[in-house]
């Protein structure tokens, strides 16, 4: 019986430490994917959430004129199953780390040859594989976790767009039938 005690303790100690563990390891700006067919392509996002949580993101947060890694924690990663067009710029298939430079009516949208990269440090533009340049747009829904939507304009089209806080940043993708 006393074997049985102290086996019972030990098992106790060790799922108290594993359920202890998990939650210091919650992140703050919780890990997204998404995916969608566009013709016969996959495009898959994955990135984190960072909340606006009162904070004054663009000019603030995010500054003006500098490289930012589109999502919170590592950099978001945009994963292409075949060659893709993005506003009429070839990008091939593969994966790709996705930086974004904000202005106040111009963005940078940078795919970066270099996939698994954690924020921007060690963003290297010699990687740039595309960039693009696009217009925000103002949006009167309040968004409070960054969100990226995929919406399909044609069987071989859609616009993609990084939505938060009040704005829209949306790019075209197009593949080939």
């Amino acid at each position: 019986m006393k074997k049985f005690f102290i086996f019972f303790f030990f098992v106790s100690l060790s799922f108290y430490t594993s359920a202890q563990n998990k939650e210091e390891k919650v992140r703050v700006s919780p890990k997204a994917e998404f995916m969608q067919v566009v013709g016969f392509t996959e495009v898959r996002i994955i990135y984190s959430r960072p909340g606006v949580k009162g904070r004054e993101i663009w000019g603030g947060l995010v500054p003006y004129n500098q490289v930012w890694r589109a999502g919170a924690n590592e950099a978001t990663k945009f994963i292409f199953s075949s060659d893709v067009y993005i506003e009429g710029k070839l990008l091939k298939a593969g994966a790709y780390s996705f930086f974004a430079i904000s202005g106040k009516n111009e963005w940078t949208l940078i795919f970066n040859k270099i996939a698994d990269q954690w924020g921007a440090f060690e963003y290297n533009e010699a990687q740039d594989a595309v960039r693009i340049k696009v217009k925000p747009e103002k949006s009167i829904i309040h968004q409070e976790w960054l969100e990226y939507t995929i919406t399909k304009t044609s069987d071989y089209s859609a616009v993609v767009r990084l939505e938060w806080e009040k704005l829209k940043v949306p790019f075209k993708i197009e593949v080939k039938n």
